[in-house]
């Protein structure tokens, strides 16, 4: 039975799914006090926010009148049937919070007398809540994968037919069976508010992969999963902003010449590429690789690729560059090369930088040879990796302009 407690996810809340959180409208720009307290909230919880992940696998019975999880009866008819449609045979526990930080600056804010701060901060709260949900979708969609199933999107008391009175209930069935102690307390309230107020509990169910399944599954999940990237999505985003063109920053991606089909580089740079700017005009570019060992009956691992660039005056040169395993990854430690020798092996990946100091389009003329192995043991197959990391971010780059730095955050006291 699968149970996992993550001290560190991925907590990295998209600006789109922020803005759309605080009620802008898709593409408004933000004036510039609120561009100013959008960016503070972000460096406060980057800085002293403590957000944790659980996850815990159940039993799960489901009858023409009864729905039992984990021996508990619930007797919601649309959890029931929402599990039953796309035919559920297990389910997953989550817990998701923001942590008590958050919740414990936001009140002194308010009692401070400072409403704006107090206001952006909460709703940042809310889109780190959103966004552990939506990357713990992404990883059970990968355990269930691994054994042939898909994940049925999750279900929380208070949503449409689930009282949110079992709140209660649905919080006692998940702390009997903790067998890893949550980092902070946690506690539901007589009226089903969770303590912290930004936390989420819910029930994920996991189907076997058919046509009745997936037909049931097709129109909700991934339209309303904001997860970036995700080798699982089969629909996009419903409130995922269009590309625009770079307006002659870069060569368009139609006139350059990829070693990957370009098909999969849109998906890519759709899915798996991030870009950021920075308050110096350089940009932040990620890439997401996932993978699985050559051996060890194919354990996924998922690597990340960051790379600092330089102006697209400059023709976007790689300043810095970093290849590491994802925050929670445990699949590396299954690689042959690492089960061998695994401080050599992470040293190589750490200090390996290919066309460091070098135009971002040099990328386009690097011979290397082919290595479609998922796993980094040998450096053929990380230069591989690393040949389409840099061409999905500059397929992604020739797709769209490039974001307008945020000022530098400002600072207020508690």
């Amino acid at each position: 039975m699968i149970e996992t407690l993550d001290l560190r996810p991925d907590s990295a809340v998209e600006e789109a799914e922020y803005h759309r959180l605080l009620g802008y409208p898709r593409g408004h720009v933000l004036t510039e006090r609120a561009r100013e307290l959008a960016a503070w909230a972000r460096q406060w919880f980057a800085t002293n926010g403590r957000p944790w992940v659980y996850l815990r696998e159940a039993n799960l019975e489901l009858a023409a009148d009864a729905l039992r999880i984990d021996g508990v009866e619930f007797a919601s008819r649309q959890l029931r049937e929402h599990l039953a449609r796309a035919g559920a045979t297990r389910a997953m526990f989550v817990v998701a919070t923001a942590g008590r930080n958050l919740e414990e600056h936001a009140r002194e804010l308010w009692e401070a007398a400072k409403p704006d701060e107090y206001f952006f901060l909460e709703i940042f709260g809310s889109a780190v809540v959103e966004r552990l949900v939506a990357t713990t979708s992404g990883r059970i969609c990968e355990l269930a994968d691994r054994d042939g199933l898909m994940a049925v999107p999750h279900y929380s008391p208070g949503y449409s037919g689930w009282d949110v009175a079992d709140q209660t209930k649905l919080f006692e069935l998940i702390s009997r069976g903790v067998n890893h102690p949550w980092p902070e307390p946690l506690e539901v309230l007589p009226s089903g508010m969770p303590r912290p107020k930004k936390s989420l509990l819910g029930v994920f169910g996991l189907a076997a992969k058919s046509e009745s399944g997936r037909a049931a599954l097709r129109a909700a999940p991934c339209e309303n999963c904001a997860l970036s990237p995700c080798r699982f999505r089969r629909a996009p985003y419903r409130h995922a902003a269009a590309p625009t063109p770079l307006n002659g920053q870069t060569s368009a991606a139609s006139d350059a010449t990829y070693s990957v089909n370009p098909r999969a580089l849109a998906k890519w740079a759709r899915e798996r590429v991030r870009i950021e700017p920075r308050a110096d005009g350089a940009l932040t570019a990620s890439f997401r690789f996932d993978g699985t060992t050559c051996s060890n009956l194919g354990r996924p691992l998922a690597f990340d690729y960051v790379i600092t660039l330089g102006p697209a005056e400059d023709g976007f040169p790689i300043r810095e560059s970093d290849c590491r395993p994802a925050p929670g990854d445990d699949g590396h430690k299954q690689m042959c090369a690492y089960l061998s020798d695994g401080p050599a092996l992470m040293q190589a990946i750490a200090t390996e930088k290919p066309l460091l100091g070098r135009p971002l389009g040099d990328v386009l003329n690097w011979a290397r040879t082919p290595a479609h192995a998922g796993c980094h043991c040998d450096a053929a197959s990380r230069a591989h990796k690393w040949g389409l990391a840099l061409e999905a971010i500059h397929f992604a780059l020739a797709q769209r302009s490039v974001p307008r730095a945020t000022p530098e955050p400002i600072t207020t006291s508690p």
